[in-house]
């Protein structure tokens, strides 16, 4: 059996409205599920109530998942929403995701990996940072691997975001985290209140950089209501993004990413897949939490 894998924080966000289950990583296999893939979280939880909730769930939507117990509480995050929908997030430290232990189980996954998305912020530890560094090393070499940026907070260094690059051969990012990478590992000087994705030329210019720096084979640059962009060395493709009544666009990029991932192992084109990420997406700011049940309509 072939695997479609996130690995990294699974948690819970407490959101106005009430707690969700989230997690990058976590939030992308369940969407990739409702491709008809097999998607696989891998994270730790505590032995508590909430990370017995987390398998409950995932049992529930019949997502497989990897959750070793440890000795740390399951993860929450305090979330609050702006008047555009937008979260700011409070990340609790010292949490079981942090210390998430390398299995055989995880081990015999990754070598039955045909995509894996990872990002920074479970990398804020030394543990959970040496497990997720050991699972893409023992991946095939034509898995996808996607470093799914997500810089929270101060949780991040140049050094884990050089690292991860030079494991992945595919990286999602958003226009405001573009700044921060063109500075860091490029040299680009950025603007005070002027982002890069601003200046098509100037954007292009950058991911391009990215690619080549890193041996990528795509980069996916999202901008909010701007729209989004994916980059290979030598092709672009641009969707303007919908205007819908937003809930609240927690989990968005990761229901895009996965989309993404899901249509390019079904057979798509980029630009096909490129198309059903930015309509699923849409969806999702529609809803509240950051795994909805996706209709019918968006998964054919």
């Amino acid at each position: 059996m072939n695997y479609v894998i996130g690995i990294g924080e699974a948690l819970f966000d407490c959101l106005p409205e009430g707690r969700k289950l989230g997690g990058a990583p976590a939030n992308f296999a369940y969407h990739v599920s409702q491709f008809g893939l097999n998607g696989c979280a891998i994270s730790a939880i505590g032995d508590d109530e909430l990370g017995e909730e987390i398998v409950e769930t995932f049992e529930k939507v019949h997502l497989n998942h990897i959750l070793p117990r440890v000795e740390q509480p399951t993860g929450t995050v305090k979330v609050t929403l702006d008047s555009k929908g937008v979260p700011q997030y409070d990340i609790c430290l010292g949490v079981a995701w942090d210390n998430i232990p390398l299995t055989d189980e995880m081990l015999r996954v990754a070598r039955n990996a045909e995509a894996i998305c990872f990002g920074s912020l479970a990398q804020r530890s030394e543990t959970s940072r040496k497990t997720i560094h050991a699972f893409l090393d023992a991946a095939p070499k034509q898995a996808l691997r996607v470093f799914d940026i997500n810089l929270r907070q101060q949780w991040y260094t140049a050094e884990v975001i050089a690292e991860s690059l030079g494991r992945a051969n595919v990286l999602k990012i958003n226009d405001e985290e573009l700044d921060v990478v063109a500075t860091m590992l490029l040299g680009v000087p950025t603007l005070p209140g002027q982002l890069i994705a601003e200046d098509p030329d100037k954007t292009r210019a950058v991911c391009r950089d990215l690619i080549a720096k890193y041996d990528l084979q795509m980069l996916i640059l999202t901008c909010g209501a701007i729209g989004s962009y994916v980059f290979t060395a030598d092709e672009e493709s641009y969707v303007p993004t919908p205007k819908v009544q937003v809930a609240d666009t927690v989990g968005a990029g990761d229901s895009f990413t996965a989309t993404f991932v899901a249509q390019l192992l079904l057979g798509k084109t980029m630009r096909e897949a490129h198309k059903k990420a930015v309509e699923v997406s849409a969806f999702v700011c529609t809803q509240h939490g950051a795994m909805p049940v996706l209709p019918h309509s968006l998964r054919g």
